[in-house]
């Protein structure tokens, strides 16, 4: 099982100068400890339950522009991106020049956005659920044409491209990544054009509902005739991570065929986490 750090809080000690450093530590802390993927929100205020929206939050891909200037083996990605916040062409170019300048490590992760306050206060348009899903499936096309030889133009219901050129291209196919769990909508577009799905998990979900989930998926591959084990099944920890109990927590997950989990760290002090985690980190990869 890969392992990867999820950070959500950027309110430092030091406040906003203290954000680079930080960041650059984490970056050595997760390295250092064999860790397998960085990622940040993608969010432009911070969510209600971690505090007031005046509370420091950073731009998710410039934040992994920094990163990628200091790591060299982690994947790197948002968690997930909001597909409302960028236009899905330039946010192909903008995850292809990730990529390019990181080696080869970016993720594309990808969700429907459901933070309505951030929208309305940036004055960013909020079309209603339906439509957003529509717009992330037309999203879905628009990046697999962007990365492919194909540089035509690209005509859906929201999106109207008159050429796809992206030069230079990813340097790898940029794995992509569809985060949240409705099984009407999202497990389906896993299904028809992912490489990956993230479920939330925690204490209370437990392995009983990422299995369901998972059988839902599986049902939406077989209606597609796609191969159920060409989807990565990636999950989001927000359970216990206390380093004696964690490796036995993830275990059960790694009997159901999830290959990757993701820790969130809710407090402010992320290499702490890394450092208690990082003995073991070759246990987890040995589920």
């Amino acid at each position: 099982m890969r392992l990867g750090l999820h950070l959500v809080n950027f309110d430092a000690d030091g406040g906003p100068a203290a954000l680079a450093p930080l960041l650059a530590s984490v970056g050595a802390a997760v390295e250092d400890a064999g860790f397998d993927n960085l990622s940040v929100m993608d969010h432009y205020l911070q969510l209600e339950f971690m505090g007031p929206p005046t509370i420091s939050m950073l731009e998710g891909y410039t934040t992994l522009g920094f990163l990628a200037a200091h790591t060299s083996t982690v994947d790197l990605q948002l968690l997930v991106t909001g597909i409302t916040y960028r236009h899905p062409g330039l946010l192909a170019k903008v995850v292809a020049t990730l990529d390019v300048l990181s080696g080869g490590r970016a993720v594309l992760g990808l969700g429907a956005a459901w933070y309505e306050r951030e929208h309305r206060a940036l004055g960013v348009e909020y079309p209603p659920l339906a439509e957003r899903f529509e717009r992330l499936e037309e999203t879905l096309q628009v990046v697999r044409q962007m990365w492919s030889a194909d540089d035509g133009p690209y005509a859906g219901e929201h999106y109207q491209l008159a050429e796809t050129i992206c030069s230079p291209q990813p340097l790898r196919p940029v794995p992509v990544m569809l985060g949240g769990s409705g099984e009407q909508k999202t497990l389906r577009l896993v299904a028809r054009y992912a490489d990956a799905c993230n479920l939330f998990a925690n204490a209370e979900l437990g392995p009983a509902g990422i299995e369901h989930k998972l059988a839902v998926l599986s049902r939406h591959c077989t209606e597609v005739g796609r191969s159920y084990d060409d989807i990565a099944k990636t999950i989001l920890w927000t359970g216990d991570c206390d380093p004696h109990r964690f490796v036995e927590a993830m275990r059960p997950y790694a009997d159901l065929g999830v290959s990757e989990v993701h820790v969130m760290r809710l407090g402010p002090d992320p290499v702490t986490l890394v450092e208690a985690l990082a003995p073991r980190v070759d246990a987890v990869h040995g589920l």
